[in-house]
């Protein structure tokens, strides 16, 4: 390919000793004319290469297809009225609806579909309504209130708060929220003046929570995402602080149940998660209600009515909800689940019950909500998306690989009927954050498979599949073992006859992104092909844009020279080599994106593409950030990224990709 001119430009930074390479450092300027000629050009190449890509019409169709399910959240009870969220197929965003009457529809606030609802919270009695919304994919969002009765608007918007959690105090037109880079405030609604109530360092990420009768507000905060955290109970009326759990010690979430208890979910001296109990009158004073478990992780739990608890787990990449015995935390059986999936956060009545409600999810099944009775022991289908079809002949297996230094890595690797042979094989991953890449319904992984290929997803270390120790030994000074456990991953689809080196694409989003790049530079052989979408790539700048000044403990610091030492060993833009047959690339940014800035992908985009390297691609799409899309602008992402892989990987013959599909596989799911 003839590529842009990029101009290389003599900068060497001198880093405790480490001379580090700059050339492409006029890329971070994101609106300097140089840089956005230089993105046209780029925006020019990329369009021309995507017109001549054959598999690009049909995955649009088909993804489009399996993208029409549309979504169904899990029910929040207040004051007798049920708030859920809904998408229906051809629709842009999820609406939100009380009593199944429309509250806010963010296409009719906003018809160009760049607006989306980030956040939303109703009070005690259901008749107000906090919300936030954010334009442009930036993230900044802005909080409303309306009247959840005529829908009209109460006060707002009040800005900076960034997926602010909310918590309404019962009994008053107030709640508590978070300010970003500032702290937790207290809000009275007409009022106009907002009351600080806690704050730490300007980086830190703040949970929010409520007791019952509204006298105590739980508050944690971490200098960062998947840090260990601070704990503290707050009183309402007198303002005293009294603390749960000093910084830095563990990861920990606490509620105040209906019973005047302090519940606490934490790692502390348990890595998998284990569920402890305290008195409110001394809550630092932890008993241990439910034990860790040797092979599974604590995600989440709730209190149902008649002494019985319900606590959800990961048993290697596989959910379970266990009931356990309230007063003693003793297990009296098991939630019995539809498949071998993913289930979401669990939902009840704030005054209590016997039913609790949440999603289900696996590779065939779109997100469905399921409502469980304590009474009967039985789980049932409460409500499910609309429209779609189900995939058939659809099948899901673990694997399990050994990586460089002896550690079993599992693997999910979802495909269809064998046609004989290797196959074009998509691997993902992501590596980071304690985050665990769990099994679920994705329009782009079933095209990929009904296409005839096979998609793999690695649950490397850096992710929480394992337990808080299982992210550890993937970050800081220990992060090449994400990249070594993803090479043994890719090595084990091949010695197993899924697919040959050339026949095997990667694909990694932001911290997987940072993993893209990783093997890109580290194993350029082991792969034909990679997407790289909203990368982290520069690690001796990562911190000076962005969000990435809170991820020093993720990463590390190049302000300190050890860590520096660390970021270097690997940082993908400063291993670019010239002459090195490095795989065809798709980099693909957002313009809006204030979690990860563009900035990476561009100047990592011009260093291969200097390298020599036969295709370097960049594709960057204005008005949309980081996080939530409309779905239209979803499924032409993923149909360009993914004829792009079918392009490199020898995925033939378009005509297979089916239009619709009845049955499912018996084995599907698992």
């Amino acid at each position: 390919m003839t590529y842009p001119d990029a101009e290389r430009l003599p900068i060497v930074d001198d880093l405790h000793g480490h001379l580090v390479h700059d050339p492409y450092r006029w890329l971070e300027e994101h609106d300097s004319p140089r840089t956005r000629a230089w993105l046209a050009a780029q925006e020019e190449l990329w369009r021309a290469r995507a017109e001549a890509l054959p598999w690009r019409e049909r995955f649009r169709e088909r993804l489009g297809e399996l993208g029409r399910v549309g979504t169904v959240s899990p029910p929040l009870w207040r004051g007798g009225h049920c708030f859920t969220t809904r998408r229906m197929p051809y629709e842009e965003h999820p609406v939100l609806l009380r009593d199944d009457r429309v509250l806010l529809d963010p296409m009719r606030l906003d018809p160009s579909g760049v607006t989306t609802l980030d956040e939303w919270q109703p009070d005690h009695d259901g008749a107000l309504v906090a919300y936030q919304l954010s334009r442009r994919g930036d993230e900044r969002s802005e909080l409303h209130v309306m009247d959840a009765a005529t829908g009209e608007a109460v006060e707002g918007p009040i800005g900076g708060c960034r997926y602010s959690p909310v918590a309404w105090l019962p009994g008053r037109r107030a709640f508590c929220y978070v300010r970003f880079r500032e702290g937790v405030y207290l809000h009275t609604v007409g009022d106009g003046r907002d009351t600080p109530l806690f704050g730490v360092a300007a980086e830190a990420t703040y949970g929010l929570g409520v007791s019952p009768a509204g006298d105590w507000l739980t508050v944690s905060a971490a200098p960062g995402p998947a840090a260990p955290n601070e704990l503290w109970l707050i009183n309402m009326a007198t303002g005293e602080q009294r603390l749960v759990q000093k910084a830095g010690l563990a990861r920990s979430a606490a509620v105040v149940g209906l019973d005047g208890l302090l519940y606490v979910a934490t790692d502390h001296e348990a890595p998998r998660g284990r569920l402890c109990v305290a008195d409110l009158e001394a809550p630092e004073r932890w008993r241990e209600l439910v034990a860790e478990e040797p092979d599974s992780v604590l995600r989440g739990f709730t209190i149902l009515s008649g002494g019985r608890l319900l606590v959800s787990r990961v048993r290697h990449a596989v959910a379970e909800i266990g009931v356990h015995d309230l007063a003693t935390g003793g297990p009296l059986g098991q939630v019995a689940l539809p498949g071998r999936g993913a289930v979401g956060p669990l939902t009840v009545r704030p005054e209590g019950g016997h039913e609790a409600w949440f999603t289900y999810t696996d590779a065939v099944s779109p997100p469905a909500v399921w409502r469980y009775d304590a009474r009967t022991g039985r789980a049932d289908l409460w409500a499910a998306p609309a429209g779609g079809t189900r995939p058939s002949g659809v099948e899901s297996r673990q694997l399990t690989c050994v990586s460089a230094d002896g550690t079993q890595v599992r693997m999910i690797v979802v495909a269809g009927p064998s046609g004989g042979g290797p196959r074009p094989t998509l691997l993902a991953g992501y590596g980071g954050f304690g985050l665990t890449l769990l099994p679920g319904y994705a329009a782009d992984s079933l095209a990929w498979v009904e296409a005839g290929g096979v998609l793999a997803v690695a649950g490397i270390r850096g992710g929480g599949d394992e337990g808080e120790e299982w992210h550890r030994q993937g970050m800081r000074e220990c992060k090449q073992n994400s990249f070594d456990d993803f090479a043994a991953a890719a090595g084990k689809l091949v010695a197993d006859g899924w697919t040959t080196p050339d026949r095997l694409a990667l694909w990694g989003e932001s911290n997987g992104g940072l993993l893209v790049g990783a093997m890109l530079t580290q194993r350029p052989e082991l792969f034909a092909a990679a997407v790289c979408a909203a990368p982290i790539l520069d690690m001796a700048r990562y911190e000076r844009s962005g969000l990435g000044a809170a991820w020093r403990r993720e990463y590390g610091s190049a302000e300190i020279p050890e860590e520096l030492a660390w970021l270097m060993g690997y940082s993908p833009y400063h291993r670019v080599e010239r002459g090195v047959p490095y795989p065809p690339v798709l980099f693909t940014v957002s313009g809006g994106d204030t979690r990860v800035d563009p900035l990476h992908a561009r100047k990592m985009c011009a260093a291969l593409q200097w390298s020599g390297a036969r295709e370097v691609l960049l594709r960057h799409e204005p008005d949309v950030g980081h996080g939530a899309r409309a779905v239209s602008r979803s499924v032409e992402l993923a149909a360009d990224a993914l004829a792009f892989l079918a392009h490199h990987t020898g995925l033939s013959d378009p005509s297979r990709l089916a239009g619709d599909a009845d049955g499912v596989d018996a084995a599907a799911g698992a």
